[in-house]
């Protein structure tokens, strides 16, 4: 069994590939890069400099932004409650990173 994401049973890069094409939509659209939160299904949330779809399986790598910039998360792709999308305020000089390509 190569790959153990099930809803919608498409894989967890297709998954990837599509929310990264709706960021990058709305960066067209607003005009500048987004902000890129997610929510997880415990409750807790974290602003995304990236998103990756390795390890696959089922899990994708979350990367937050902190100032540190040591920290990613590994998590099943089940544990996303929600993805918000908005502009930055001023007070918030950071955005998304799309992937080159």
């Amino acid at each position: 069994m190569s790959d153990l994401w099930l809803p919608g049973a498409g894989s967890v890069d297709d998954l990837v590939a599509r929310v990264q094409l709706r960021i990058q939509g709305f960066a067209e659209r607003s005009g500048a890069p987004p902000v890129v939160e997610v929510e997880l299904r415990d409750g807790s949330t974290m602003i995304l400099q990236s998103l990756d779809a390795e390890p696959g399986l089922g899990f994708l790598t979350l990367v937050p932004h902190d100032d540190g910039g040591g920290e990613e998360w590994i998590v099943p792709v089940a544990a996303v409650a929600r993805i918000t999308l908005r502009v930055a305020e001023e007070q918030e000089p950071f955005g998304f990173t799309l992937p080159e390509g």
